[in-house]
């Protein structure tokens, strides 16, 4: 429906009461345009059960690495609802000041929701029910900040104004009372809910967990970021704050994403020093990052996998974008979500004992994919003439065959990170970092190539020969407590192997002692240096010096490290050779890193000048359908006047535009170009046009100048 005026106004439309609207369940969306539409939903099942697990861990993860700021901020509150009764504390502090938790949580932003949902969720658990979230931009101004405060402590509606006041009066479906914006009556509140807790049966439990009768919980203002709030705002919230705290036991939390001289920056010193600020400082975004890539990526446990490039994606918008391990999980769950999508060979991307089960029941088509697949032509042309035929010829035998691979498969996953944690532990503190200094460096570079073919592996070897006695022995017991955790028969005979290494170090004496035939070959010609020579004789002595030297046999400690280095080197290249070199690799690992760049690094303005040049791709009516660089006269006005401020210069002249525009929409309504109104302006078409150009000067293609009347600035170049 529609109408033709043009004023400001409210039109109601009812939609008909028999008309329901039908939601599509996730599962429609997912099978939608899917290839191999009867594995789909098999393939939906798996995706969805992984992304599960996924999630659960992430979560016991985050809730692992955020405990210890958390408790340390549990017990900070607790104290400092105890001011008056803690001798130690009271010392640190003054009476009048307001417990100040400055939380240092880095640049990360996007993470911090979770954190302070965590915070907030155990305080109202095990310190006070007594706590609100506060953000800079819904707190422009004091009033503002004052009423989500008492709103979200009290649960009541506060009234600002008599305008508020007014409303408020005039809704029929109010719940709660509402109450003047004032903190003398969040004070008249907290006492008398402090009375009622005290008032309570002992056999019945209490509505507030207060731990004895005189301590009272505390109200905990949380300002989650700190850096956006106006600093006016904010001191003349303390100051109040500072009022009342003989009162009202508040703790204030500050949000901090860059450096704690933010307070100095923000609040000058009669404002600071009402504060009592302690310092906490979270784990940074890097190493949260380094834990979620080494319990969620580089584990055997999750069959799903990313592609080196896919990884290096991932990685780059964190470094290079927003730091947040929040978003960085989303990409991966992006990543999962294609995989299963567009490979239909994904139902294999499971469980050892699923994904056998799943290779019986592959459809003919599958098996045909299966062929086709550029490691599985790699395998088959290693083989005798009359096994390719079998595999090319036979499903049976073919399943059989991908029965065995899947099963290699998991072992090479099995084998691989064990190995891949080894060689890390061993080059990870090397000078200049040759194989870098995280782990998820180390893995890019295993995925690209042979490890053990790159130069920077050459010279980290060198400089492992360079380590001290205590220092490589150190190394290589981390490397037994890491095999010790694996439960592949590989790496269990690596770790016999290392144990045995480990036992003949510990054997060894601190100082090697060299044979005496070697001294005394040695010390003979030195000893005939001392004697009157000739220039040939001293020649011949010299050589003789550099021929023993040469011959000098190495001492125990130096053969017992050569062989380690030779033992840590085979199991390099014994199992962590890249994944493309293994058959059938593509069930597993997601390789689209250009559909992950576009889905996460997205360039809107692209994607704009591309909707508004072409929008029957947005659109999907026939009606838009026109040849390239062209649009139709039936597109949306924003279209048609895109499309002709493209054909301007510089500077456009808005009568020309509106006249050019006019043309174009009499023209899509099938009026008669010879009629006299043909392209006529009237009151209709004026305004579509205002309206356009004043979309397209939000979007910023174009913006008002005083360079000549009536004329607005383009702002993009050349065409679309």
């Amino acid at each position: 429906m529609a109408t033709s005026s043009v004023s400001k106004g409210c039109f109601v439309f009812k939609p008909n009461a028999k008309k329901k609207k039908k939601t599509a369940s996730l599962e429609s969306y997912f099978v939608h345009c899917c290839e191999d539409a009867e594995s789909s939903g098999t393939r939906f099942g798996l995706c969805r059960d992984m992304w599960d697990k996924i999630k659960a861990d992430t979560e016991v993860l985050q809730d692992e690495l955020n405990r210890k700021i958390l408790d340390s901020l549990l017990d900070f509150t607790r104290k400092s609802s105890s001011t008056h009764h803690h001798s130690d504390w009271t010392s640190q502090m003054r009476a009048s000041e307001i417990p100040t938790a400055a939380l240092m949580l880095g640049v990360n932003v996007p993470d911090h929701d979770m954190t302070f949902q965590s915070l907030s969720d155990l305080l109202q658990q095990s310190v006070t029910p007594h706590v609100a979230s506060v953000q800079a931009k819904e707190c422009g101004a004091l009033k503002h900040l004052m009423k989500k405060v008492l709103e979200r402590l009290m649960n009541t509606v506060v009234v600002v104004d008599e305008e508020d006041e007014e409303e408020n009066m005039q809704t029929s479906t109010q719940l709660h009372r509402s109450v003047h914006c004032s903190l003398r009556i969040l004070c008249d509140w907290y006492i008398a809910r402090a009375q009622k807790c005290a008032t309570d049966t002992p056999g019945k439990k209490r509505s507030c967990p207060v731990r004895d009768e005189q301590q009272q919980p505390p109200v905990v203002i949380i300002f989650k970021d700190l850096e956006a709030f106006n600093p006016r705002v904010l001191q003349d919230f303390i100051l109040i704050c500072s009022r009342y705290i003989d009162r009202l036991p508040l703790t204030f939390i500050f949000g901090i994403a860059t450096s704690p001289s933010t307070i100095q920056h923000m609040l000058p010193y009669s404002v600071s020093s009402l504060l009592c600020i302690e310092l906490f400082q979270s784990l940074s975004c890097t190493q949260h990052l380094a834990t979620v890539i080494d319990k969620l990526i580089l584990t055997p446990c999750i069959p799903f996998k990313l592609n080196g490039k896919v990884m290096q994606v991932l990685i780059s918008i964190f470094l290079y974008h927003d730091f947040s391990v929040r978003n960085f999980i989303k990409g991966l769950q992006l990543a999962l979500l294609e995989h299963f999508h567009s490979q239909p060979l994904s139902v294999l991307c499971c469980k050892k004992k699923q994904a056998l089960l799943n290779v019986m029941q592959l459809s003919q088509p599958n098996l045909e994919r299966i062929r086709q697949l550029p490691s599985f032509k790699r395998y088959v042309e290693k083989l005798e003439a009359q096994e390719q035929v079998n595999l090319m010829t036979s499903d049976t035998h073919l399943k059989e065959v991908c029965q065995k691979l899947i099963k290699d498969l998991r072992k090479y996953h099995k084998n691989y990170y064990p190995v891949l944690r080894c060689l890390h532990t061993l080059t990870s503190s090397l000078p200049r970092y040759p194989l870098g200094k995280q782990i998820r460096e180390l893995h890019l570079i295993c995925l690209e190539k042979n490890v053990w073919e790159n130069e920077d592996y050459q010279s980290a070897m060198k400089l492992v020969k360079m380590l001290a006695k205590d220092e490589l022995v150190a190394l290589l017991q981390r490397c037994v407590e890491i095999l010790q955790s694996s439960k592949s028969k590989n790496m269990k005979n690596a770790l016999v192997q290392l144990e045995e290494l480990l036992a003949k170090f510990k054997q060894l004496d601190s100082a090697a002692e060299m044979a005496p035939t070697v001294e005394a070959s040695i010390t003979s010609p030195i000893k005939n240096l001392q004697k009157k020579t000739d220039l040939f004789q001293l020649q011949k002595t010299l050589l003789e010096m550099n021929e023993s030297r040469r011959a000098k046999r190495l001492s125990p400690f130096e053969n017992l490290r050569n062989e380690a280095l030779e033992f840590i080197d085979g199991l390099v290249k014994s199992h962590l050779s890249p994944p493309e070199s293994q058959t059938l690799y593509e069930v597993c690992y997601y390789s689209s890193s250009a559909t992950v760049r576009r889905h996460l690094n997205a360039t809107p303005r692209t994607s704009i000048q591309a909707a508004l040049s072409s929008p029957y791709y947005y659109l999907q009516n026939d009606r838009l359908k026109t040849d390239d660089g062209t649009v139709s006269n039936a597109a949306p006005d924003i279209c048609i006047t895109y499309k002709l401020h493209l054909e301007c210069g510089r500077l456009i002249n808005l009568y020309d535009w509106l006249e050019a525009f006019a043309t174009v929409v009499s023209a899509g309504e099938g009026n008669d170009p010879d009629s006299e109104n043909f392209g006529k302006v009237d009151e209709v078409k004026h305004a579509r046009f205002i309206r356009a150009v004043s979309e397209l000067e939000f979007l910023g293609f174009i913006k008002s100048t005083k360079q000549k009347t009536d004329h607005v600035a383009r702002l993009t170049w050349g065409g679309c």
